[in-house]
């Protein structure tokens, strides 16, 4: 086998393999001389069909395993030659004359083919002593844990129908049919909703209009959705509703006491508000680490500046894309009305893309020289979690990822990037200060409005 490097471009490397007809020939027939001693076919004794006999029935089969094989040996032989690791699979070009190819097929000519690899930069990853970064802290503030009971008692008050008209406070129970422009649109109808008005639980101004109503009594109701709408095809339209009240029922009194805890499992009282302030502080926690996994990710994103493997930037810009323009198609919008245009929005989502790349190889790096592993037992616990988002459908998840492994490295990837921030984190310095709740989750909100990407990739 004769490998020749035809070309040396950046990270890109392209190469000429030959396997010379006499190669493939003895290759051919050391196959056929295995398989003489395992085949069986009918009118000869075992171990004694004629080579010439295999090679007619099997050889084409078998000689489709030997370009195979070869392909592979090259693949490998140019990976340890050039001591480097590639970035996707290589490419393979084998000739475009159906003749050339059917020679060497029949072993009557040489085979040349065509291997075209994108190589993973080298760069030093270097230490991270100096680098500085500023962990946000909160608080479980003074009555965080009695608002979170009160909204656990307005969520479980009793509720007793009355006659008289629907007051702040009272629940609703309702039929409506929502239009746009005078036309239905989808999930602008409902039956049977509930609706506590002063609750703010509906798009704004909706309740208020239900104030008064009565059982029975059709009412034209008149709301604009918010201009951060999730459902970006409503955000900042107007919609015209038309209820019908088909029971009102009025709010009684809740006791937070050891009986209501006693609801949700506690022994007390004061053990349901160990929980909720449990619960509170680890919402902090997590909200604390994540900003600061993202102030890190900038800062490695900033430190770092090596060329990137087209094919792997191309390969996340095309999944970052197929969401952007699946999300215009259900939405009805277009990047005009969001300001911008397709052009603009490429080149910013391909800065995501290769900023994501970037990192992707950067963490790679560093976990590499730090021989950050994930154990088994890690990512079957992180399996389990998964499995659990989908009540009912645990065992489906479950054996889902358990037929499919290679899916399995959509559970460990986030581990392994975890363990790798951390191990950054444990050298850099990091200054702490403390904040109130409603500023970390604000700087939560401003980062995620400005499209910072909070993970590699």
């Amino acid at each position: 086998m004769q490998v020749t490097e035809t070309l040396s471009q950046g990270l890109k490397r392209e190469f000429r393999v030959v396997l010379p007809a006499g190669d493939l020939a003895a290759r051919l027939e050391k196959e056929l001389a295995d398989l003489k001693d395992k085949v069986r076919i009918n009118g000869f004794r075992p171990g004694k069909v004629p080579v010439a006999h295999l090679r007619r029935v099997y050889g084409r089969s078998i000689m489709g395993d030997v370009v195979q094989n070869a392909v592979t040996e090259a693949n490998r032989k140019i990976v340890e030659d050039l001591g480097v690791r590639l970035a996707l699979e290589p490419r393979i070009e084998f000739p475009k004359d159906q003749a050339e190819v059917e020679k060497a097929l029949e072993a009557k000519g040489d085979l040349a083919f065509q291997v075209a690899v994108e190589v993973l930069p080298k760069f030093d990853v270097g230490t991270f002593e100096g680098l500085q970064l500023e962990r946000l802290v909160a608080e479980v503030g003074d009555g965080e844990v009695d608002k979170a009971l009160n909204r656990m008692a307005d969520q479980n008050r009793p509720f007793s129908a009355k006659e008289s008209g629907a007051e702040t406070g009272d629940k609703v129970t309702i039929d409506f049919v929502g239009t746009l422009d005078g036309e239905p649109f989808e999930g602008g109808s409902g039956t049977d909703i509930d609706v506590v008005i002063g609750s703010d639980s509906f798009i704004p101004g909706f309740e208020n209009q239900l104030a008064g109503i009565t059982v029975g009594e059709e009412r034209k109701v008149v709301a604009r959705f918010p201009d951060a709408y999730l459902a970006s095809h409503l955000a900042g339209k107007e919609a015209h509703f038309q209820v019908t009240a088909k029971a009102i029922a009025a709010p009684g009194e809740v006791a937070i006491d050891d009986a209501f805890a006693k609801t949700f499992g506690f022994e007390d009282l004061g053990k349901l508000k160990e929980a909720i302030a449990t619960n509170l502080a680890g919402e902090l926690r997590k909200a604390s680490r994540d900003r600061l996994k993202r102030r890190l990710l900038d800062a490695l994103d900033k430190r770092y500046d090596f060329d990137l493997p087209e094919g792997l930037v191309e390969q996340e810009f095309a999944a970052i894309w197929q969401q952007v323009v699946g999300e215009q198609q259900s939405s009805g919008k277009s990047f005009a009305d969001e300001g911008s245009s397709e052009e603009e929005a490429r080149a910013e989502y391909r800065r995501i893309a290769e900023r994501r790349v970037r990192l992707g190889l950067v963490l790679a790096e560093v976990g590499e020289k730090a021989a950050v592993k994930v154990a088994d037992d890690e990512v079957t616990q992180a399996l389990i979690a998964r499995a659990r988002q989908y009540p009912g459908q645990e065992q489906q998840v479950w054996e889902f990822y358990k037929k499919n492994p290679e899916r399995l490295g959509e559970i460990r990837a986030p581990l392994f990037e975890d363990k790798v921030v951390d191990h950054i984190i444990a050298q850099a310095t990091v200054k702490e200060r403390t904040v109130d709740k409603e500023e970390l989750f604000r700087a939560e909100e401003d980062e995620a409005e400005t499209g910072q990407p909070g993970a590699a990739g």
